[in-house]
């Protein structure tokens, strides 16, 4: 196994104020590498007097400092020096991921420029092409004016399965609004946050506009209800999503939150089961394990092909070999913490105590003593109201469905408290259309799972609030405001 030691740009400070400052108590978090279990960083530990000061300095920098007076078009001057300084430390911030989550090194290499630089360079051309003063002629008869503005500071809070990617996708739309940010990285997966952190003071940024701590959920609790934070932006599971929310709603902050799914994959009859497998097999246990918000884990297929889903499935499971992630030859990694694979064996003996079939995984690999590896899971039979298809298991695990047709097809997949992604497995594109828009989801896909960020990312109904990527997650960082002028402003 490689064993990486990462270099971490001040470990043991915090960013605030566009400076590196010792947090208020010695405490630090130990960063596993998550193949070895071995230490591969130790990063300060704020507490709520660090978080107090990163709201104040980004108090200040809005209510004070020029960047909200900027205009959108010299913040996007900003954002492109940040994307190329992403494009030039490409290969940091992917041994970073692959070590502390467990995604393949050959996976996270070109998905870390794809969301990093992608993101920044996005929302930098925005700021030539988005309304932000529109003129709209009053019906009183006077100059109207419909003026984007930034919603003022605003709190990220970053989760460990893709922190850089997220951190990208919340920061930039932010920053070209005008907020200025407190990142609140994960305790189990930090280093991105300290690198991207470096590069914002490389890059000049007014003091305060970013600011960069790793906590734990008591001093987020805290940055949620702090007064003088105008809006948190939270990527993580339903049941903290919840309670952010409960927080935020009792002074009415402005939240978005990108929260958990049980997304379906729907196998029409006119679709290969093999050619579908492939789609659904091997990618899902590649892309981190399965350790993905909107991994397609409910797969819906007609009941009379059912088992040859199964056997195909498993035939990809038993076919994955496990390892260490930096390996070129290695499959699937391991999960990114010890807690997270308990979480995933007591959902699949959960699963199984309640009826679901097990085809093949289940388990810890004998062979693997070091890391915090699960073996591929598939579970055949399962109801759609069963306890494995109810709950996220955050983890490599799939569960095969029975339909009778295509109509119940669609009412199973519907049939769920989440709504974040779908997939529908047809050769007729109209047909796939068709179902498509009858399927409550944020995203579907055309035979395979094709999430974009560039478009737009969020869920229907417990899959979260808002939309990140794309237009609308430039939006989520502005209010609309309303000017009627006496006459037309020169």
């Amino acid at each position: 196994m490689t064993d990486t030691t990462l270099n971490v740009p001040h470990a043991d400070r915090l960013f605030i104020g566009g400076q590196w400052v010792k947090p208020s108590t010695s405490g630090t978090f130990a960063v596993l590498n998550c193949a070895t279990e071995a230490v591969a960083a130790q990063v300060a530990r704020a507490e709520h007097a660090d978080a107090a000061a990163a709201v104040q300095a980004a108090r200040r920098a809005f209510d004070h400092g020029p960047w909200p007076r900027m205009t959108p078009v010299e913040r996007a001057g900003y954002l492109e020096k940040i994307a190329e300084r992403l494009e030039a430390l490409n290969d940091d911030f992917a041994r970073i991921w692959t070590t502390e989550s467990g995604v393949l090194y050959r996976i996270a290499q070109p998905r870390v420029g794809q969301y990093l630089s992608g993101a920044f360079r996005q929302y930098a051309a925005m700021a030539h092409t988005y309304p932000f003063i529109k003129p709209v002629r009053s019906t009183s008869g006077h100059q109207g004016y419909n003026v984007q503005e930034p919603v003022g500071v605003a709190v990220a809070i970053v989760p460990w399965n893709g922190p850089a990617g997220l951190i990208a996708y919340k920061v930039a739309p932010a920053l070209l609004a005008g907020c200025t940010v407190i990142i609140k990285n994960s305790p189990e997966a930090p280093c991105s946050g300290h690198l991207f952190a470096q590069i914002c003071q490389d890059v000049g940024l007014p003091p305060g506009v970013v600011n960069m701590l790793t906590a734990d959920r008591d001093v987020s609790e805290a940055l949620v209800s702090d007064p003088d934070v105008d809006k948190i932006t939270f990527t993580g599971s339903t049941a903290a999503g919840r309670r952010i929310g409960a927080v935020a709603a009792e002074r009415v902050a402005r939240v978005t939150l990108e929260l958990g799914g049980k997304s379906p994959a729907v196998v029409l009859d006119d679709y290969d089961i093999e050619t579908a497998a492939k789609a659904l097999g091997t990618p899902y246990f590649s892309y981190l394990s399965g350790q993905v918000c909107a991994s397609l884990t409910r797969i819906i297929v007609p009941r009379a092909k059912h088992d040859a889903m199964v056997e195909a499935l498993v035939c990809a499971a038993r076919e994955a070999v496990l390892g260490d992630p930096f390996d070129s030859g290695t499959a699937m990694g391991p999960l990114a913490t010890g807690r997270q694979r308990d979480s995933v064996e007591r959902l699949v003996a959960a699963s199984l105590a309640d009826g679901a079939q097990l085809a093949t995984g289940g388990r810890r690999p004998a062979h693997l003593r070091r890391g915090f590896f699960f073996e591929p899971t598939v579970l055949a039979h399962v109801d759609n109201r069963s306890f494995a298809a109810r709950n996220e298991f955050f983890g490599p695990v799939l569960s095969v469905i029975c339909a009778d047709d295509e109509r119940h097809a669609i009412d199973l997949a519907n049939d769920s408290h989440f709504g974040l992604n779908a997939a529908v497995f047809t050769h007729d594109p109209e047909r796939a259309m068709r179902v498509a828009r009858q399927l409550r989801s944020g995203t579907v896909g055309h035979n395979a799972s094709r999430y974009d960020f560039s478009i737009g990312f969020g869920g229907f109904k417990q899959s979260g609030i808002g939309r990140e990527g794309g237009e609308g997650g430039l939006e989520a960082f502005l209010e609309s405001k309303t000017v009627v002028l006496d006459r037309t402003a020169v």
